[in-house]
């Protein structure tokens, strides 16, 4: 906890950005940038929502904010260890191939995915999805929760 600091956002925030323990220098962060919402898309056909466990993987758990990002630019979302668990497993079972095969850039922009364009997508979001799937299998590993900052473009 950021002394002085009771507001989850900010403090998720201000890990994330590196002003405080947990500041993604031990490896307990990863910054997916602008290919978020086009992963969550890929692993559930949906720009926001989807069922448990592939919707956790991004956009799941519970919302810590009550004004979203009006306060801090951030969105930020607690997924419990349990929830964690099984959004690993699912990541460990769903190959990239799987989930390049359902890249529909025109679909995608009909539903408002920020970044639905993606150049040469295997080449961009193969690694950020492997990435994705290690983070999460070393977080269930650990029993630990994720929190989830999502910043508005």
């Amino acid at each position: 906890m950021l002394e002085g600091e009771t507001d989850p956002a900010r403090m998720a925030a201000a890990s994330v950005a590196g002003d405080g323990p947990g500041d993604g220098h031990d490896g307990r962060a990863l910054d997916l940038g602008g290919d978020w919402q086009v992963l969550h898309w890929l692993l559930t056909g949906d720009a926001w929502d989807g069922r448990q466990p592939e919707a956790d993987v991004v956009c799941g758990g519970r919302l810590l904010t009550e004004d979203g990002a009006d306060a801090t630019g951030a969105d930020v979302i607690y997924l419990a260890p349990e929830r964690v668990k099984a959004a690993a497993a699912h990541l460990d079972a769903t190959p990239f191939a799987s989930l390049a095969e359902r890249m529909d850039a025109a679909a995608m922009i009909a539903a408002g995915v920020q970044d639905a364009e993606v150049p040469d997508p295997a080449a961009r979001l193969r690694p950020a999805y492997a990435r994705l799937t290690a983070f999460f299998r070393a977080a269930a590993g650990e029993g630990q929760a994720v929190l989830k900052v999502l910043r508005q473009p």
